[in-house]
């Protein structure tokens, strides 16, 4: 069950900052269970970047201290959308 969607960071063409510490902070304070996380690629390539990848396991480390699971991250690239729990790379 969806409990919110929210944008928490806005970066600029090529790249934004994430922190950890403020997903950790939304997901307690909505009481969250698990998570999915999603970004694009204004680029058009929805491939996932070696950071994309770094990224979901600082964040799947991070929420993990809190009994909080990380299901998924999407990379949305247009019309194209890759998983990373397809790719079992979550």
């Amino acid at each position: 069950r969806l409990i919110e969607a929210e944008e928490l960071f806005r970066g600029t063409l090529t790249q934004t900052s994430v922190y950890p510490r403020e997903v950790v902070k939304g997901a307690l304070a909505r009481n969250a269970a698990a998570l999915a996380v999603a970004h694009n690629h204004p680029s058009g390539e929805a491939e996932p970047s070696r950071a994309d990848e770094m990224l979901t396991q600082n964040l799947k480390h991070a929420l993990s201290l809190v009994d909080v699971r990380v299901i998924d991250h999407f990379v949305v690239a247009g019309d194209t959308v890759v998983s990373f729990a397809e790719r079992g790379l979550v």
